[in-house]
């Protein structure tokens, strides 16, 4: 926990001067708060009896009380102010290095992990910790000036009482630190439910359509009930331990009163010897200063539940910080000029070490070929793809881009020799224009244009709102045809040496994709290209065809031969054509 906690603050190193700024502005509003009960005594003891009041003295100490208490709020104030400036810049710089850490963790973290629950680690998990660690500070950071500025003040009123009072404070202590114990690992199972519960809410609004049309409402309804329902039993269990904190250090602390009142009663009637003489004011002085004393521990106590709550949270953010990066590869060589040939020579590669998928896969592409991938669902036709891009690094084995070892060249010039359209297609919130120059943000937008035309997408961008200038989302109303036309645009635009189509047409209409196909075999002209596709009848004419099973080559050739073979490929291709 302490770890963590000092890590959190590591962040508000570089804005220590609000840190300094703070604790100035605390111990003047405190000390002046503290102030207070004095001035209030001195009042008291101006007035000792019936016709006996010192006015002259009271026109003195009355305005000295009202400066006093203005001065404190001004203090007090401006405490708040740069507290909060620390906290939303530590948190500005927190967000920004988990975001950035997903931009270079593995593909393989990501894939692992759901988009609501790393969602919720950027966006929740960080919002706790700022309302738990960061704002609580104030309240920490004046509490403690507090009880050291009283503990002064009642030594310096009567040492004896003060020390009783200091006696009896461990009690609180004891009390909270065992609650808080037992509540950081609830505390701990609600935020890992909290992610939990955010991923399937985010799963289910962001795919109703197919939740709609399967009927899985009442499912999906009795999985996030379950997860609700931990979820508020785990949450109550916390709470409930959070909860009692802070009613006990209160029961505590009003036992410490108590005792303050009796001690200086019998100070005041001059019954104890040991306690000592006091006068009514000091009294009056030395409860209010108890009263203060105690308080800031109700304070701490009742952050207890935040605290725990944010270091929690903190954990979970702080996993992501720790998660291996890809290696950086700043120091390899820049692959500048690719002719699009390609090598993969005695490959091995599997997701998971106990489930065998790619074994001893080789394959020599020459330039300007065309390839297409063709196999049952899982065998390993996206994976080929994976492995190129280095979304994935091989086991074993070598892959090679125009003559160079992909690990010694560098991912953004490898990757920047591709251009690749999927199956899934994405637009981000932006106008049209940008999300067709995504891989292009210099290109004009004369350049633009001609690539919507190519792929047939020029007519409908101009029938929207704006044209190309349109504000579009995959919330926009596009319809996936529409959207799968914008991302064949940018790989049109990019113009790279090697193409990979993953089922790029399979979002449109039959004679669109006609249209498009002709597209592609004009920008295909020169160029290496990886086809993957179920649709058979699109890849005849594609100079080598590799049939994959179970993670392997089983047959390669051209359509002919084949189908002159009669082998898996020919029964995949005539069961699509079977009446």
């Amino acid at each position: 926990m302490f770890d963590t906690l000092k890590r959190v603050f590591s962040y508000a190193a570089p804005y220590r001067k609000f840190f300094v700024m703070t604790l100035v502005f605390a111990a003047l509003g405190v000390s002046l708060s503290l102030a207070v009960p004095v001035f209030i005594g001195e009042a008291v003891d101006c007035c000792t009896g019936k016709g006996e009041v010192e006015f002259s003295r009271l026109a003195v100490i009355i305005p000295l009380l009202a400066c006093s208490v203005i001065a404190s709020t001004i203090f007090q104030w401006l405490m708040s102010i740069c507290t909060n400036k620390l906290s939303f810049l530590t948190i500005r710089d927190l967000r920004s290095d988990v975001f950035c850490k997903l931009e270079r963790v593995p593909l393989r973290y990501i894939d692992g992990h759901t988009k609501g629950e790393l969602t919720s680690r950027v966006i929740n998990d960080i919002e706790i910790i700022s309302d738990g660690l960061l704002q609580g500070f104030t309240q920490f950071l004046s509490g403690i000036i507090t009880i050291i500025g009283t503990l002064v003040f009642m030594m310096m009123i009567n040492y004896r009482i003060a020390i009783v009072v200091v006696v009896l404070t461990p009690l609180s202590f004891i009390a909270a630190s065992r609650i808080t114990k037992a509540s950081h690992d609830s505390y701990m199972k609600q935020s890992k439910l909290r992610g939990d519960m955010v991923g399937l809410a985010e799963e289910m609004a962001g795919n109703q359509k197919i939740v709609k049309a399967f009927g899985y409402d009442k499912r999906a309804e009795e999985r996030f009930d379950r997860i609700n329902k931990a979820y508020g039993e785990i949450g109550a269990k916390a709470t409930f331990f959070s909860s009692m904190t802070n009613p006990t250090t209160r029961f505590v602390n009003g036992l410490i009163y108590a005792a303050v009142g009796l001690l200086g009663a019998l100070g005041v009637v001059g019954r104890s010897a040991l306690i000592g003489s006091m006068t009514i004011g000091k009294l009056s002085s030395f409860l209010a200063y108890s009263n203060q004393y105690t308080k800031p521990f109700n304070e701490i106590s009742g952050v207890f539940a935040e605290l725990q709550n944010a270091v929690a949270s903190a954990e979970r953010v702080f996993g992501v910080l720790d998660e291996e990066e890809v290696s950086d590869d700043s120091d390899k060589e820049i692959l500048d000029k690719c002719d699009g040939s390609l090598r993969f020579t005695d490959v091995f590669f599997s997701y998971d070490k106990n489930k065998k998928l790619i074994e001893n896969f080789s394959l020599d592409v020459k330039s300007g070929q065309r390839i297409a991938i063709v196999g049952p669902t899982g065998c390993g036709k996206s994976t080929i793809i994976n492995l190129l891009l280095r979304f994935y690094d091989i086991d074993s084995g070598k892959i090679e881009v125009s003559g160079k070892d992909i690990n010694t060249v560098t991912r953004d010039s490898l990757r920047s020799c591709f251009g690749m359209v999927l199956q899934e297609t994405w637009v981000f919130t932006g106008t049209v224009a940008e999300n067709i120059a995504y891989g292009a943000p210099d290109a004009t937008r004369e350049q633009i244009i001609n690539a919507a035309k190519s792929v047939y997408a020029h007519g409908f961008i101009k029938r929207l709102p704006d044209g190309y200038d349109t504000i579009i989302s995959e919330e926009s109303g596009l319809s996936q045809g529409q959207k799968q036309l914008i991302c064949i645009a940018r790989i049109m635009l990019m113009d790279p040496p090697i193409l990979i189509l993953d089922e790029a047409t399979s979002s449109i209409d039959l004679r669109t994709e006609l249209r498009i196909q002709k597209a592609f075999a004009k920008l295909m002209e020169g160029r290496t290209s990886f086809i993957i596709a179920h649709r058979l009848s699109t890849i005849k004419n594609a100079d080598v065809i590799l049939v994959m099973k179970q993670g392997n080559v089983i047959e390669q050739g051209n359509h002919d031969r084949l189908m002159e073979n009669g082998g898996f490929y020919s029964e995949l291709y005539n069961s699509q054509f079977a009446s």
